[in-house]
Formats: C-alpha cells, sequence, structure tokens
C-alpha cells in the first residue's frame, strides 16, 4: 500500500501542528531543506525541477512519476506537491571591472527576473566587486527592485563567496523557500569566506543557489585584451542544493538566461520523505523520473542531524 500524499494546505498544515505539536513545523515544511519531525523520523523536502528531452520543463508530472534515493535506498514519498510556491530571493551581481562594458545589459538581464517575480514573493537585489552592497530589504515591490538594481555600484576586485555569505546571512530569518540567484563574469579575488564553508552553509540551511557564470572580455593592465573564466566552484554549490547553473559566452543571452531561471523557481515540485535514521551525517539523495527522457535536478544531500530537528 502506498503511503499518504501530504498536500501542503492550509489545512494539512494545520493537521500537522496537531499531531506533532511543532510550532514553526508550517514554516519549516515550505524550505526546500526543511525537516519536522513525524511519529518515528523526520520529513525530509526537497524541491526538483524537470527537464525533458529537448530541456524544456515539464510541470504537470504526478507523484508516481518520482523516485526519490536517500544514500541509495529507495524512499516512500509522503509529500507531493507541484503547484506555485513563493520564494524569498537574495541576486547577487558581479559588477567588477571587467563588467564595465557589460553592466547595463546585466542590469537590464536581471530586471527581467525581478519583473517575473510574483505577488508573494520577495527579493533582494545586491552587488560585490571588492565590497558586498545590499540595497535593502526583501520586498515584493518589483518597482523598487528594479530601481535598486539599477543603482548598484561597481569596483574592483570579486568578493564572490562573501556575498554568498551574506545572502546566506540575510536568508537565515526569511520565510518560506529561501533561494540565492548569483552573477559572476570571474574567479573569487579577495574573499574571506572560502568555497567548502559557503557549501556547507547553504547545504545545511537548505538554500538553493541559482549561478550564472558568464565569460567577458577586457581590457588588462598590459593593454591586451583578457577573457574571464566565471569561478570553478558555482556549478558544484548550485548542483549540491538544487539549482541550475548556467555558463555564458555572449552578452545577448543574459536576458533569456536570467528569465529562464525565474520560469524553473516557478514551476518546481515539492517532494519529501520520512527520514527515519537521525546519524547526524551527510546523506546522499537522488531523484529520478520513471517516463523516459526526462531528468529531474535537485539538492544531492541533506544533513540528518537530530540537534536540528524542532
Amino acid at each position: 500500500m502506498k503511503p499518504p500524499v501530504l498536500r501542503l494546505t492550509a489545512a494539512t498544515v494545520l493537521a500537522l501542528l496537531t499531531l506533532v505539536g511543532a510550532p514553526s513545523a508550517a514554516l519549516e515544511a515550505q524550505q526546500p531543506g526543511a525537516t519536522f519531525k513525524s511519529g518515528t523520523g523526520a520529513i525530509v523536502s526537497l524541491f526538483s525541477t524537470v527537464m525533458d528531452a529537448d530541456k524544456r520543463l515539464v510541470p504537470d508530472l504526478q507523484q508516481d512519476d518520482f523516485e526519490v534515493f536517500d544514500n541509495d535506498k529507495p524512499q516512500p514519498l509522503v509529500v507531493f506537491d507541484n503547484s506555485i510556491r513563493p520564494i524569498t530571493v537574495t541576486v547577487l551581481l558581479d559588477t567588477s571591472g571587467s563588467m564595465t562594458t557589460n553592466l547595463e545589459r546585466l542590469r537590464d538581464a536581471c530586471e527581467q527576473f525581478l519583473i517575473r517575480l510574483l505577488p508573494k514573493d520577495k527579493g533582494q537585489v545586491g552587488a560585490f566587486n571588492d565590497r558586498v552592497q545590499i540595497a535593502g530589504d526583501f520586498t515584493s515591490n518589483r518597482d523598487l527592485l528594479v530601481k535598486q538594481v539599477h543603482e548598484l555600484d561597481y569596483g574592483n576586485g570579486t568578493k564572490l563567496y562573501d556575498a554568498i555569505a551574506v545572502g546566506l546571512d540575510n536568508l537565515k530569518s526569511a520565510e518560506g523557500r529561501r533561494v540565492i540567484v548569483v552573477f559572476t563574469d570571474g574567479e573569487d579575488t579577495t574573499s574571506r569566506a572560502h568555497f567548502g564553508t559557503v557549501l556547507d552553509r547553504a547545504r545545511t540551511d537548505g538554500v538553493m543557489v541559482y549561478a550564472i557564470g558568464f565569460e567577458s572580455e577586457y581590457m588588462g593592465d598590459a593593454g591586451h585584451l583578457v577573457r574571464s573564466k566565471p569561478d570553478g566552484g558555482l556549478a558544484k554549490i548550485a548542483e549540491e542544493t538544487g539549482g541550475g547553473y548556467f555558463e555564458l559566452k555572449k552578452s545577448a543571452d543574459l536576458g533569456p538566461t536570467f528569465s529562464r531561471v525565474a520560469n524553473e523557481l516557478h514551476s518546481q515540485y515539492v517532494l519529501g520523505f520520512e527520514a527515519k535514521q537521525l546519524d547526524g551525517k551527510v546523506h546522499k539523495l537522488t531523484v529520478k523520473v520513471k517516463k523516459p527522457g526526462m531528468t529531474a535536478r535537485a539538492r544531492r544531500s541533506y544533513v540528518a542531524d537530530p540537534a536540528s530537528m524542532r
């Protein structure tokens, strides 16, 4: 017999609160890294993006189309929902010197993402170069966000991982699904935060990271044309947290890519299973789609830490 499907409606959340006695279960159940206690273990939820063979989004699958594995062991799904869910997102843009000739196009591309935020979404924009600048608090006012992104300052250096660390700090107490969208055209140069630390934090906090890398051309100090290369850690963070990674060579592709990220974030499935082995270790996660030609993208691990269960 298949386990009952948990629909995350208001009525279901109320029932869960009654059963488990957890005041924060409703909030936690909405986050991609969330866990909450059940009778014998904890429900681990994750968000999944499904693409067909032509790289098109597939938004109409059912529970039986998915398989989820915890450390390679199949898990019955007890949570399934494919409705559009609100996001809280921090957008971080590289405005270092190598981006000088493409800054306006980058700001216009980011605008394409911001105008696609839904009324219940909340956003925040920031920039990084030799410092990290956050324009303001989270807001659902898209006009304000667009205005702020066109006012972001520029500088030298690339504090990529410091910027992601600030994004994680800001999202720590945010409600709902938490997402970072980060853009850069180069490698980290001056951050105090390290790749491994940022990756571990994103994994533990359950923050989904989308990353856009861009190969830009600029004039170097010796007067030679230099072609930048995006930081290699970006793809790893995106893969581990279930976000997407896009590497571009043409500035004309910036707008469509930012738009695609917005569409993906509003076309994802939430899946959940009961994790009974709370051993405090990092567990490998795998999501598969049974239908031929379709692939699922989701976070690749979670921390089965009983101390973090509320």
